[in-house]
């Protein structure tokens, strides 16, 4: 439901910015569609961004213009034409680092050809003009209507990811205690997605400190955005050693079903953790860990002093509660910054 809110406002954002910009050019009496398209690309994610590609589009929109129009007084309306101004404007722009900016440049060049017929000079400013205002309108429109905030996405995100991890820890853990055979691909998929909602999440504070240059209200919330990363750091670290436990070779486990049951009690009260933030018992959580960490050096004790066994490489059982004991401590972790909170202005 918040996908479709996100994409409906940019939606909205561009029709406004198209309308006002095709109005603007009407007073002036100037073809729109030039100012149209710039103001369609210049609705970005964030202002800041639209800010800083529009500053890259207005010289690329100049370069492809001026060659509209050269290549015009040389060829007239022909298959040529088109050819040159495209090519020429794209290496161009390309060697001028104006890469943001070779989309809108390629259709100006290509789009004059057709509707310029004489006064070039004039046709050129006139476009300059155009352009102009899709930019200024654009940029506009995006800082004051729906302006760009992140943060409730932010928290959400943070708070499904953790809960992700919680449902994959417990049906991990219930694979390799009791269900040894039982295919890994699901999990495996599982691990992946949560990678990506990670990456896009990342993405998104990324959005979010680049309106602070803008707008007040971000620069008051640094302290929330650099706790969301933290936590952000630890869900990245968490998913890494899931996806150890998931890559365990299928081996046999001398545990008891006392201790299998033992760590799979442990196992689901941290996954309830992960689930349910608002739940989370420090001192529970620590009392757990110590129940592990017991059974842990309990098999080390029994590896190393056995004759019989001296294994040349770390047995399943050792791997297995040192994931969990990683993991246990990275959920502290993960707790111990504050958890970032909703304020009121945040749904605005």
């Amino acid at each position: 439901m918040r996908s479709f809110q996100f994409n409906g406002s940019r939606i909205v954002k561009t029709g406004i910015a198209i309308f006002l910009t095709a109005i603007i050019c009407e007073w002036f009496n100037w073809p729109p569609v030039f100012a149209v398209i710039t103001a369609i690309v210049t609705i970005e994610p964030t202002v800041s961004d639209s800010i800083k590609k529009g500053i890259i589009r207005f010289p690329a929109s100049a370069i492809g213009s001026a060659f509209a129009v050269f290549f015009i007084t040389l060829f007239g309306n022909s298959p040529i034409t088109y050819t040159l101004a495209a090519v020429a404007t794209i290496l161009v722009c390309y060697r001028l680092n104006l890469h943001a900016g070779l989309l809108v440049a390629t259709l100006t060049a290509v789009a004059m050809v057709e509707v310029i017929h004489s006064n070039y000079l004039i046709a050129f400013f006139i476009r300059l003009g155009t352009t102009t205002i899709g930019l200024l309108v654009s940029t506009a429109v995006n800082m004051l209507v729906f302006p760009p905030n992140y943060r409730r996405d932010i928290v959400e995100n943070i708070q499904h990811i953790s809960e992700r991890a919680g449902t994959i820890l417990e049906r991990t853990f219930q694979t390799i205690l009791y269900d040894v055979h039982t295919n890994r691909r699901d999990e495996l998929e599982t691990t992946k997605q949560l990678t990506k909602e990670i990456r896009k999440t990342e993405t998104l504070i990324h959005f979010q400190r680049n309106e602070s240059k803008l707008y007040p209200w971000v620069r008051g919330k640094e302290k929330e955005l650099l706790m969301a990363e933290k936590q952000l750091l630890f869900l990245h670290n968490l998913e890494y050693h899931l996806g150890a436990l998931l890559n365990i070779p299928e081996q046999r486990i001398s545990w008891t079903p006392a201790e299998r049951d033992r760590i799979m009690h442990a196992v689901t009260e941290l996954a309830n953790d992960l689930k349910h933030s608002i739940d989370y018992n420090p001192k529970k959580h620590e009392s757990q860990l110590k129940n592990v960490t017991d059974l842990f050096w309990d098999d080390n004790k029994e590896i190393t002093t056995s004759e019989e066994r001296h294994p040349s490489q770390f047995p399943p059982e050792f791997v297995v509660l040192y994931e969990l004991i990683t993991i246990y401590n990275l959920v502290d972790q993960f707790y111990k910054p504050s958890s970032v909170k909703l304020t009121p202005d945040a749904e605005q």
